[in-house]
């Protein structure tokens, strides 16, 4: 049987849907009743009975950090994929990102290596992958740099320690580095955000760019990985590496909107996170635009995939398709924005 942490998220949830298309066991871990239901609507996008998909999921109400609830969790379990997270940019929540990425992950590993696990995946990010220093290409062996990390990159990094130490201690692993994973259902967070400012119409976007791919070939790469002889090995997992400019007129132009036509300057962005700053130091307020993150975006890193297609002799499936899908389903969720 197959452990799912995460199971509510973007990748969990079309991790949990392929597995059961292979007819596997899935047991997944989520923490509010509320998050079932993004589960329960993603799966319609994708069946006509989702109901009947969602009932074969044995799902465990648990968090990563609650040993007890853990421990039923494993009873049972072969595999586990690893894709909880807690992920914030605001270097306010440092101590909060630690305990969840951080300690959390060290409670999976230990968990792992007491119940002899066969493998263990885990998510991590490009977040937690090392800078570039002369506008290389960034490797999964590019050296990590603590300069100019985000406090999230800094505790997925952390967390990936975690799992090497796990590998050290006899559990097979493989970790994942996807870039900004787009997929449909999750509109109000991580990449769904770029279909909100899309349908705005807007005629500005964000300087900068990164690496991007869709979430169908996340999760192809993650159940590959799983069935393979491959462990202790790290994969970056980035189809393209694109403007943030590009990515949001593409998105525009498939949901019939106008197109952004510049990128907000240097000026602008460096005046942001500053009031920013000040926003949430007198205000309270959740930060949105650090000053690593403004500096980030006016350096765009350049992200090497070569590995995981050599690894697994693939070739990802293409950014567009996934936009074409999300733009649709976006535009059924939020009729009166059109």
């Amino acid at each position: 049987m197959y452990l799912i942490t995460g199971g509510t998220g973007l990748i969990g949830s079309h991790l949990i849907l392929e597995l059961l298309k292979k007819g596997e066991q899935v047991r997944a871990i989520f923490r509010s009743e509320k998050s079932l239901d993004k589960v329960k609507n993603l799966f319609g996008y994708y069946s006509n009975e989702p109901a009947a998909l969602f009932g074969k999921i044995d799902w465990v109400q648990a968090d990563i950090n609650d040993i007890v609830a853990l421990e039923h969790a494993f009873n049972g379990i072969t595999h586990v994929y690893h894709c909880a997270a807690l992920i914030s940019f605001d270097p306010k929540q440092y101590q909060h990102l630690k305990k969840s990425n951080v300690e959390g992950t060290k409670n999976m590993v230990n968990l792992c290596i007491k119940h002899k696990v066969k493998k263990l995946g885990y998510v991590s990010s490009i977040a937690a992958l090392g800078s570039s220093t002369r506008e290389e290409w960034i490797t999964e062996e590019t050296e990590w740099t603590n300069k100019n990390a985000t406090v999230y990159g800094l505790t997925k990094h952390r967390a990936e320690l975690q799992v090497w130490r796990g590998s050290q201690e006899g559990l097979p692993v493989f970790i994942v580095n996807p870039g900004v994973v787009l997929g449909p259902g999750f509109w109000k967070s991580g990449s769904g955000t770029f279909f909100y400012y899309a349908a705005k119409a807007s005629s500005y976007a964000l300087p900068g760019g990164t690496g991007f791919i869709a979430v169908h070939d996340v999760i192809s790469c993650m159940v590959q990985l799983m069935d393979s002889t491959i462990k202790n090995e790290r994969f970056i997992l980035v189809d393209e590496n694109a403007l943030y400019l590009d990515i949001v007129q593409r998105i525009a132009k498939s949901m019939g909107v106008s197109l952004p036509v510049k990128t907000l300057g240097r000026g602008k962005i460096e005046l942001f996170w500053r009031l920013d700053w000040i926003r949430s130091k007198f205000f309270g307020k959740k930060r949105r635009l650090s000053k690593n993150m403004a500096k980030s975006l006016f350096k765009r890193e350049q992200y090497d995939n070569s590995k995981i297609k050599k690894s697994l002799a693939l070739e990802f499936s293409g950014l567009d398709p996934t936009i074409e899908f999300c733009s649709k389903r976006f535009k059924e969720a939020f009729p009166k924005l059109f």
